[in-house]
């Protein structure tokens, strides 16, 4: 028959006794409130954000009825231009550096992702001389972009 002498059923002798005891102790709960202002802020920033960061060569797609693909990692994109003019991202390069700019700038590898934005008024011959170029480095993820067609009935 052990009874508390310190007035206090159960406190064991700590200062303040339980969470919320009303005693003015420190409260040690974390308030996420402003973890989720700041999140949600962010959030829309990088909503916002994010399309104006994607830029390019402006290339007239070809539609097609292919539906959209599923991205982990950003691509390696080759641009080619009406007038036949060959880019890797921005910068214009010749058909025939393809091999050497796409070595140094791969960081997976042969598994790298290589997508090919051909213009739909550029010469067949130059995108499948790009895309030849592309395999005969040694890549084997290559992709024909497009845009998904429209219906009008």
């Amino acid at each position: 028959m052990a009874m508390s002498v310190g007035g206090k059923g159960g406190g064991g002798g700590r200062r303040g006794g339980r969470r919320g005891g009303g005693r003015g102790g420190p409260i040690s709960e974390i308030n996420v409130t402003p973890l989720v202002d700041v999140m949600l802020v962010l959030l829309i920033i990088f909503m916002v954000a994010a399309p104006m960061m994607t830029s390019g060569v402006p290339i007239d797609l070809p539609q097609t009825q292919a539906g959209a693909l599923n991205a982990q990692t950003q691509p390696i994109t080759i641009s080619i231009k009406a007038d036949g003019q060959v880019f890797i991202g921005e910068s214009q390069i010749q058909a025939t550096e393809i091999a050497d700019k796409l070595k140094a700038i791969a960081t997976t590898g042969y598994s790298e992702r290589i997508f090919v934005k051909g213009d739909a008024k550029a010469p067949y011959g130059v995108i499948a001389d790009v895309m030849s170029r592309i395999q005969e480095a040694g890549y084997k993820n290559i992709g024909l972009v497009t845009q998904q067609q429209t219906t009008d009935h």
